[in-house]
Formats: C-alpha cells, sequence, structure tokens
C-alpha cells in the first residue's frame, strides 16, 4: 500500500527521561511465603462479598492475581473487553486490577459505581508520553483529521478524541475510517500507529509515544533467538517495532495472541509481548514451549526487562489493603463529570462498533 505515514515531533527529552525514571522506580512487591499468600487470598475472597465488588483485571500482572480473580467469577483478559466487562457487571464496586486509565476507563463507563484499584501510582509509559496541554495543541493545528486515541491515554486525552482504540480493534476501526475518505490523528504508540497504516493504507498522522516494555524489543536479538529455534513460530504485539513485527507469523493482542499460540502447529513459540500473558497462553495452548524475546543484551537497555513495572506494583497485599477500608478514597478512581461525559462518547462509538463486528 502507499505510505500516507506523517509523524508528530518527537517526545521531548525530559518527558522521556521522566517516564524511564519512573518505570526504573515504580514500587516492587514483597515476596510472600505460601502461608500469606493463601491467607490474603482468602481475605480477598470474603472481603470481595462484603463489598458486593468484582475483580476485573489485566492479562500481564501476576499470575496469582489472575488465578483469584478467575476464582471469584471475575474477568481476566485485554482492555476492550475490560471495558465492556464494568459496564454489565452487576457488582456496586469495580476493583480494577492493571494500570491508571482502565480504571478510568471503568469510571468513565460507570459513574455510578465505585471504581478502585490495588495501586493508583500504576501508570503507563503510553498514557504519560501524551500530556493533554501539548496533544491539544497538536490537534488544533490539524482540525480536518479525526482524532483516534489508544486506550492507553488519560481521561482528559480521551476526551478530546472522537474516536477510541485498543489494539484488538483498531484496524478495523480504521479501515472502515479509511473507506469513508477520513484523515487520522493517532496517538500516542507510534508503533502500532505505523502497523495500523501499513495494514490499512491510511492517511495517519502519527504522535510519537512508546511503551516501555514492547519498544524494548530489538529485531537483532529477535533474529538470534530464531536461529537458535529454526521451528519456533514468531507472535507479537503490534506495540513493538516495525523490525520485529515483520518477523512475526501472527500479529495482533493480547486476546488475539491466545488465540494464535492455540491454533498454531508450532511446538515453541517465540512471544513479543509482556510475559505476564504466558499465564493464559500457557492455560489456551499447554503443550506448547513458550519464549519471551529478550530486551537485554548489545541492542536493548531493559528498562522494563520484558514486564511492564507498573502492573507488577499489582500484588495480594495491596488488593487484600484496598478492599478493607470501604471508606478509603485514596485508591478511588475520581473523574471530573464534565471531562467523563466527553470522554464517554468516543468509548461508546468504540464499543458500539466493536459490538457490531460481534467482537464483544
Amino acid at each position: 500500500m502507499k505510505s500516507f505515514m506523517g509523524k508528530a515531533s518527537a517526545i521531548p527529552l525530559e518527558l522521556v527521561d521522566e517516564i524511564r525514571s519512573k518505570a526504573l522506580h515504580a514500587a516492587k512487591p514483597r515476596s510472600l511465603t505460601p502461608k500469606q499468600r493463601d491467607s490474603l487470598i482468602e481475605k480477598i475472597k470474603i472481603l470481595l462479598k462484603k463489598r458486593n465488588a468484582v475483580l476485573i483485571t489485566h492479562y500481564y500482572v501476576d499470575e496469582q492475581l489472575q488465578i483469584l480473580t478467575d476464582a471469584t467469577g471475575g474477568y481476566v483478559g485485554d482492555s476492550l473487553g475490560m471495558a465492556d466487562y464494568g459496564n454489565c457487571h452487576p457488582a456496586t464496586t469495580l476493583v480494577v486490577v492493571g494500570v491508571r486509565f482502565m480504571g478510568e476507563s471503568a469510571k468513565i463507563l460507570n459513574p455510578e459505581k465505585r471504581v478502585i484499584m490495588p495501586d493508583l501510582a500504576a501508570e503507563c509509559s503510553l498514557d504519560l508520553s501524551c500530556p493533554i496541554e501539548s496533544f491539544s495543541a497538536f490537534c488544533d493545528q490539524h482540525p480536518d483529521r479525526t482524532v483516534m486515541v489508544y486506550a492507553n491515554t488519560s481521561a482528559e486525552v480521551k476526551a478530546r478524541s472522537d474516536w477510541v482504540v485498543t489494539s484488538s480493534n483498531v484496524v478495523d476501526i480504521v479501515a472502515h475510517l479509511h473507506a469513508r475518505g477520513e484523515k487520522i490523528i493517532f496517538a500516542p504508540d507510534r508503533h502500532l500507529g505505523n502497523y495500523v497504516q501499513k495494514q490499512t493504507g491510511t492517511d495517519i498522522l502519527n504522535w510519537q509515544g512508546i511503551c516501555v516494555v514492547h519498544d524494548e524489543f530489538k529485531a537483532n536479538a529477535l533474529r538470534q533467538l530464531m536461529q537458535e529455534h529454526p521451528d519456533a513460530e514468531v507472535i507479537a504485539h503490534p506495540e513493538s517495532p516495525t523490525e520485529v513485527l515483520d518477523m512475526a507469523s501472527a500479529v495482533g493482542s493480547t486476546s488475539q495472541l491466545i488465540n494464535a499460540a492455540k491454533v498454531s502447529t508450532a511446538k515453541t513459540l517465540i512471544v513479543a509481548t509482556d510475559f505476564g500473558l504466558f499465564h493464559k497462553m500457557h492455560e489456551a495452548a499447554p503443550g506448547k514451549k513458550l519464549i519471551a524475546v529478550p530486551t537485554g543484551g548489545d541492542s536493548a537497555s531493559c528498562v522494563s526487562c520484558g514486564h511492564c513495572p507498573w502492573m507488577a506494583m499489582n500484588s495480594l497485599d495491596n488488593l487484600a489493603a484496598v478492599l478493607e477500608d470501604e471508606h478509603d478514597v485514596s485508591h478511588e478512581i475520581d473523574i471530573d463529570e464534565s471531562i467523563r461525559k466527553k470522554a464517554l462518547k468516543p468509548i461508546e462509538r468504540m464499543l458500539e462498533f466493536s459490538r457490531s463486528q460481534g467482537k464483544v
């Protein structure tokens, strides 16, 4: 397809350094003995019932949290599924186990419900790389373009957009808009924007943010790994660099990668995404060997080392703590109502489209 890819200015170095520093200094949970773990799990189960609460958990968090979520009738999934699930569940308290923008999305869709998180300091490098002031000014410079933002953004940025998308529906939505002749501003992930442009041929003006996990996957390290495992199949998340995606036989969202692992005929899979996904991948494809794409070595810096440092902040300890005190508002998501109403429109537009496609 003919290329129509433009790009915004680079993220300021001061902001890049700030994001990197936050990632490197994200709080790490304590190690638990089996006895401590089991005690916390039982405590959380009791508190969930007492608070009329449900866990809504992302694939990238610790597997013990995923197992607990399944055991208590909650939901483990990707950003799209998480947003839809909270909107449909009758619980009066939604406990979002992930990063802050996921909690904000839940609150935007469910203003009448209490939305809490184990740690509100669990952020996202993509969200942080797209400050509302600079992004809004950028959009104002291009009024002829439809503004599309990834779910990995703040409520304020969503409120400035026409569409919110996730990695599981972005290609379909952009192709739909392309067929209508629309030109796009896409933010914040530059690798995902590049991938979508290649898939659809759409005229896209691309913000220059990155995910600190996926951006660390490097082509040289992957090429060497493929030589060591010549029969392996590579599957990759589209937040990875183009050179990595070009070597993958399947590219998709977390849910799509789980399905790719399940249907693949290869016995060994090299996986370019956060290794938190391996828990559900092993469940879906129990007989297959999963190898994480390395992030260290000569060609990479290893800020994340293959696992989101903010996702890793979620633990059984802080989950139990946030459920224990129902009057503690320090872990509760609060969004200005005028912002919430504006952000709701592009999220609902996304969900309506995905429902029409049978995706949620």
